[in-house]
């Protein structure tokens, strides 16, 4: 992934979640981890934080790895990538995602006609 910034990496970042079930584990990861860390926070458990970040990445690295059979953003655009599963989420919530992902597959179909 050659991007300059958020803008060109979300589109490719779309491309590499466009497997229902590896969007379904970013998804549960995303809000474990941040429920993890509000738990943490609030019981003062401060080892606890540490599993706020391991488990999201465990269950987006299973979707990238078993399921996608691709490799995460994480590795070249580490928080790029955090912002993406942040954005992508919220998309989700709104039930809009599967629309963002059909809409960069025509994108990516458009470019590799021209």
């Amino acid at each position: 992934m050659g991007q300059g910034n958020f803008a060109e990496f979300w589109p490719e970042y779309v491309r590499a979640h466009s497997d229902a079930g590896t969007r379904a584990l970013h998804f549960v990861g995303t809000l474990l981890g941040w429920g993890i860390l509000v738990v943490a926070l609030v019981t003062r458990h401060w080892w606890w934080i540490v599993l706020a970040l391991v488990v999201p990445y465990a269950l987006a690295w299973i979707g990238h790895f078993f399921v996608e059979h691709n490799r995460p953003a994480t590795f070249e655009h580490p928080l790029w990538s955090w912002w993406a599963d942040q954005k992508m989420v919220g998309i989700m919530m709104a039930g809009k995602m599967g629309e963002e992902v059909q809409k960069w597959r025509v994108e990516e179909m458009k470019d590799k006609r021209v």
